[in-house]
Order: structure tokens, then sequence, then C-alpha cells
């Protein structure tokens, strides 16, 4: 086996030893352990273990060579790093000696120059005093023009840097005689060149040539009519520009292309840019806007398009607010405010007026479809006290109260209208916050409301509310009630909650920080009183003539014989027909509440009705003696009012009340041996024995089977 084999890579010991085991026993020792000889393989490795100490010595002496001859070139390497610092430092000395030297011949220069621009600067000014002389001597000399620079249109810019000059020494010539003329043609070139001059910009503009348009703005800078040179690049800038049916759409593109050019040509972009877009307000934005609200003959599309262009301009002022306009930052809102100004200070009186004009006609067409002429109601203090005057002595057929018109049936109440109203107040709110200033904003925003108050609420709900409060029957009807009130509560209800809705999502976020917010949460609270002490009164007039007509029916239609017979033959009957008509005509009004009233006003208008359907039914009842027989009747009528009241009224005091009246009635029929068992029972128990013995009193045997004293023992 050879000792190469150490050199390779990877070397695994383990394999190594394995291999030399394998060639030293040959492939028969592991499958015949009989062929297997020790020694011969402790042989093998003494020789390898021998080889191997050899190789590490051959390789000990190597590193021993190489270490010595490293340490020969480190040695050898630093003396080269000291020879190079030796030079380098030789090398810094003759830097710095030759940096003295520059620096002392550079201000040997300094100095030469210095005294050469002395010599060649008078020298400069004389020559250029010359050429200049030269040339207003030209000009007094009462001849044409002959310079070349003065006459040749190739020249221009020379001529202009010339008679620039010229026209400044001509301000201070002495006025009058021979340099009056000599001035006068001056000024004439002055000016004819600087038209030239605006002319050439023009064309170089047109030719997009913007080295040129620089040349000539940058000489352009020392003339009078620079002013003018700008004028005309604006001029030229909206050549055929602003040919969109909507000119917003064209001015931002146009500022970009031009703040470009500005750039390239101008000594002063930001001041020329804030002069292009002044151009672009003060014209072409206000020409449109004037020429689209010149005519307010129709408000709605005057109030429309004032919106639609002051929110164009405002979006335009932000696109335009990258630009950089000067020293003045506030241009573009003072634009804005000169333009729209006149129309701004005037909005608010023009929106409440179209709102007022648009609210009074939905209103007047709506009353009118329904043939109806609004008229002033008068209600509460004389007008109520008549009204109850003549619920007191109607059976006199003396009319001193108000007529009842129940109008067939209509509530007066449009959630067509309510919502047409709301939804042009919702635009006028948004308007507002457009238009307004954000000092006025509030104080606008609640003159809005004001609007929508008087005339929805108040013109609208709260009437139909006076209507349906006079349609109401009077306390003590002659007839079946028509009560439609609780419709008319339904509706109100409804229309009102569109109107807090709008309050809070469109007018809160307009006054949230504004003091107006307290003053229109009052007014609205206000309304909501109004409204609600309202519909209180009118729920109460309309439980009374509920209550009424079934006083009616009971005193007109139950007979004393219903409970007591004259004769024991007499029909038994299931129920009394006053109990027939009395359950119908509550069964009908009940369902009509719930259908009509909505929330937790339903539990609290029923529990009312049937607090007052329990006193009357209670107090009815000990009205009358009782036979066996009538006993049964009453408590088969109680039983349908105690059904009617938890099915229809579904309020489980008034069960429960009725459950006592029931329980109460079944004294009637209670043999009187075990009335005591029953009057301590659970379920009269609690009541008050004065109660309890005004029932007992109502039994036609109360005397002769002495219930008084049965119940006592």
């Amino acid at each position: 086996m050879s000792l190469e084999e150490l050199d390779q890579e990877p070397f695994s010991v383990h394999e190594f030893v394995e291999r030399l085991a394998w060639k030293t026993m040959g492939s028969k020792a592991g499958s015949n352990p009989e062929d297997f000889d020790p020694m011969k393989l402790h042989t093998a490795f003494e020789k390898m273990i021998g080889d191997l100490q050899k190789k590490n010595e051959d390789k000990q002496k190597r590193i021993e060579q190489l270490e010595n001859s490293c340490k020969e070139e480190e040695k050898k390497h630093w003396q080269r790093v000291m020879e190079l610092q030796k030079k380098n430092q030789a090398l810094y000395t003759n830097f710095q000696k030759l940096d003295e030297r520059i620096s002392y011949v550079a201000t040997k220069v300094v100095h030469l120059g210095d005294q050469l621009e002395g010599v060649n600067t008078p020298r400069a000014r004389a020559v250029e005093a010359q050429r200049l002389m030269n040339y207003l001597a030209e000009f007094l000399s009462g001849e044409a023009l002959k310079s070349a620079i003065l006459t040749d249109p190739f020249q221009l810019q020379l001529a202009a840097d010339i008679i620039q000059k010229l026209h400044l020494i001509a301000l201070e010539l002495p006025v009058g005689g021979k340099f009056d003329r000599a001035r006068q043609k001056i000024a004439e070139k002055y000016d004819n060149i600087e038209r030239e001059l605006i002319g050439e910009f023009k064309n170089a503009h047109r030719e997009k040539d913007l080295k040129k348009m620089k040349k000539i703005a940058s000489v352009m800078t020392n003339f009078k009519g620079y002013g003018q040179c700008i004028d005309a690049f604006i001029t030229e800038s909206q050549r055929n520009a602003f040919l969109k049916p909507n000119i917003f759409d064209d001015v931002l593109p146009l500022c970009e292309k031009t703040n470009e050019v500005v750039h390239a040509v101008f000594v002063n972009p930001e001041n020329v840019m804030g002069k292009f877009v002044q151009n672009i307000f003060q014209t072409k934005i206000q020409n449109h806007i004037s020429k689209e609200l010149g005519d307010r003959s129709d408000p709605v599309h005057y109030l429309k398009n004032l919106n639609d262009l002051y929110s164009r301009t405002t979006k335009l002022i932000g696109e335009l607010s990258g630009f950089k306009f000067g020293n003045d930052s506030s241009l573009l809102n003072k634009l804005t405010r000169g333009i729209f100004q006149s129309h701004l200070d005037s909005y608010i009186d023009i929106e409440t007026r179209y709102l007022r004009d648009r609210c009074t006609i939905l209103l007047h067409r709506y009353y009118e479809s329904k043939e109806h002429q609004k008229k002033q109601i008068q209600s509460g203090g004389i007008h109520d006290l008549k009204r109850d005057i003549q619920a007191k002595i109607g059976k006199a057929n003396i009319n001193i109260g108000p007529a009842i018109e129940d109008y067939g049936g209509e509530i007066f109440l449009s959630e067509v209208d309510a919502i047409n109203i709301l939804q042009e107040t919702k635009m006028a709110f948004k308007r507002c916050q457009m238009l307004s200033n954000p000092s006025d904003l509030g104080k606008n925003a609640a003159k809005i409301f004001d609007v929508l108050s008087q005339y929805l609420v108040i013109e609208h709900i709260d009437y139909a509310l006076e209507l349906g409060l006079q349609a109401i029957p009077l306390s003590d009807p002659k007839t079946e009630p028509e009560i439609y009130y609780f419709d008319v509560i339904n509706q109100a209800n409804s229309l009102f909650q569109f109107v807090e809705k709008q309050f809070m999502d469109s007018l809160v976020p307009l006054i949230l920080s504004s003091p107006m917010h307290g003053v229109c949460l009052k007014r609205k609270r206000e309304l909501r009183e109004m409204l609600e002490t309202k519909i209180d009164v009118g729920v109460d007039r309309a439980l009374n003539s509920i209550i009424g007509w079934i006083r009616h029916i009971l005193s007109t239609e139950q007979k004393k014989t219903d409970f007591k017979p004259e004769t024991d033959d007499a029909p038994m009957l299931m129920l009394s027909p006053a109990c027939e008509k009395v359950v119908k005509f509550l069964t009908k009004q009940a369902r009509s509440i719930r259908r009509s009233v909505d929330g937790k006003n339903i539990d609290v208008v029923m529990m009312e009705l049937g607090k007052r359907f329990h006193r009357l039914i209670y107090e009815h009842v000990l009205q009358f003696q009782y036979n066996i027989i009538g006993a049964m009747l009453v408590i088969c009528d109680v039983n349908e009012y105690r059904k009617v009241v938890k099915e229809e009224f579904q309020v489980p005091l008034l069960s429960r009340l009725f459950e006592k009246l029931h329980g109460l009635c079944n004294l009637l029929v209670v043999v009187p041996e075990n009335l005591k068992t029953i009057i301590t029972g659970d379920q009269l128990i609690e009541l008050d024995e004065a109660v309890v013995l005004s029932f007992l009193e109502r039994r036609s045997d109360y005397r002769t089977a002495k219930i008084a004293s049965l119940i006592k023992r």
C-alpha cells in the first residue's frame, strides 16, 4: 500500500486502516476464519507504523526548512520597508518645499494680475468710452446712422447693448440745444430695438429656440420693456391653448410645460411664473366664471355652477401649489378670492332664499294634491278649554267647541316630499362647506338648519300633528270613533328621525368646533320636545276617546238583567253583547296602535290604555248585583277582556291586573263556606280587604248567606 494515499483529500483514518488490513489479509480472511493470520496483520501494521514515523520525520525537517526560509524573507521585507519610509520622508520634505514655492509664485502672479488689471481697466474703459462717443457722435451729426452694428439687423443684440448704454448717457445730457435732437434719435432707436428684440423673442418662442430666447431675455433685462417681453412670452405660451370645453383641464398641463421653458429662459423664473399664473386666473378663468355665473335667474343652476366652479378652482390651486411664484406664498388664494369674492359674499342669502322657495313649492304642491287649503290652527289655552267643555256638555246638544274634522283619515305627512326637502338641504350643507369662509361656516350651516326646521319640522310635521289633534274625537263620543292619530305619530316619528340623522351626518361636522354647535343642539332639543308634547297630548286624547266609547258601549248595551235575570229560566250566554262589542272595538284599536307606534313607545301607550281599560272594567263590574248565572257571565266577560289584553297588549303587568280582576269575579260564584279559603289564597291575599269586600257585596246572597260574618271567622 502506498503512502501517497495520505496526501489525498478527504483523508479518513478509519478507511486507511481498513484498506491496509484488507490488502494484507486478502478477501478470503473475511469469509473463512481459519485463513486469518494475526501475525501477518501485526507485521503489516508494524511496518506501516515505521513508514509513517519516517514520513513524519521527513515532514518535520521540511517544516523547519520552510520556517527558516520565512524568517529570512521577513527580515528582507522589513529592510525594504525601512528604505521606503526613508524615501517617503524625503519626498514629503520636497513636497513641502514645492508647495511653498507654488504659493510664492501664485502670490506674485496675483499681484502682477492686479497691476495689469489696474492698468488695463482704465484703458478698457477709455476704449469703451471712445467707442460710445463715436456712436454718440453719429446721433449728434444729424445724418443717417452709418455704423454696421447699428444698421445691421443680424447684429441686433450687439446694437441693443450699445443703444442701452447710449440711452443712459442721453439721460445725463443737458436739456436744450443740439442734444435734444440726439436724445430723441437715441430714444427712437431704443424703442425700435426694443420692439425688434421682442419680435425676435416671439419668433424664437414659436421656433422653440430656447437658447436664443434666453439670450434675448438676458439682453432685455436692462431695458424698460422687459415687462413687455414677459407679457409677450405669456401671450405666446397661451396661443392655441384652452381648446377644451372645460378650461380647468388645460391649466395644469400648460403650467407644467411653461414652467420648464421659464426656468430655461429667464433669470427670475419664479416671478415670471407668478405673472403667468396670475394672467391665466385674471383673464381666462375669470372670464369663464363670469360667463357661467352671469345669470342668477335660476338659483339652483347658479348654486350648482358656483359650487362646481369653486371646487374645481380649489382643486386647481392644490395642483399648482407645487410651483413657486416668487415671494408671495398666498398668490393663488388671493387670485381665487378676487374672482369669487362677490359671489361668496352673497352665497348664503341666495342659498337660504332658494331653500325657502323650494320648500314652499314642495309643500304647496303636496297640500294642493290633497285638495287641502292650509289653515291657521289654534291650539292650547282657550281652544283646549272649549274642547273640554264641549265634551262635558255634549248631551245637551250645545256646540261651543271646535268642529271635529278627520279629513277622511288623511294624515297630511308626505315621506316623498320630506326626503326631497332633506335632499335639498343635504346638498345645501355640502355647498355651505365648500363656499363658506371658515369663520362663517358654523353660522351659515345654522341658517340652513333653521330653514329645514321651519319648513319640514314646523310647517309640515308639527302642522300634521296639529291637524291630527283636531281630528281626534271627543272623550265622550256618541258614535264609534275613527282614530287616525296613531298613524300620524308613526309617520311624524319617522320623518323626525330623518331630520336627526341629517343633523348628525351633515350639520354636526360643520358646526362641531363653533359656538353654533350648542345653539343648534338646543334648537333640535326644543323641536323634539315640542313634537313630543303634542304627541303626548294627542295620545291622551285618543286614549280618552277609546275609553269613552267603551264606556258608552257598556252604559248603553249592558243591562242589569244581564247579570241578575228576573227569571231562573233565562238563557245562559257565553258572552254579553256589550262584551262582544267592547272586545271587537278594543282589538281593532290595539292592533292599530301596535301597527303605528314603534319601539318602547308601544309598551308605554299599551300600558296607559290597559290601565284605563282595567279601571273602567273594574268600576263597571262593581255597578251590578250578581246571581249565580250573572256571575258566570261576568266571569266569562272578564276572561275575554283578559285574553284580549294578553294577546293584543302583550304587557305582563296588565295581564296580572286582569288575572287579579278575574280572581275577584270568581268570588261571585264561590259557595259561601269556601270564600275565606279563596280570599286567603295566593291570588287574592295581597289585595286590600275593602276591595275584596266590595266584590262580595255584589253577590245577591250577600245578606241572606251572611257572608260578612263567614269571612270574619
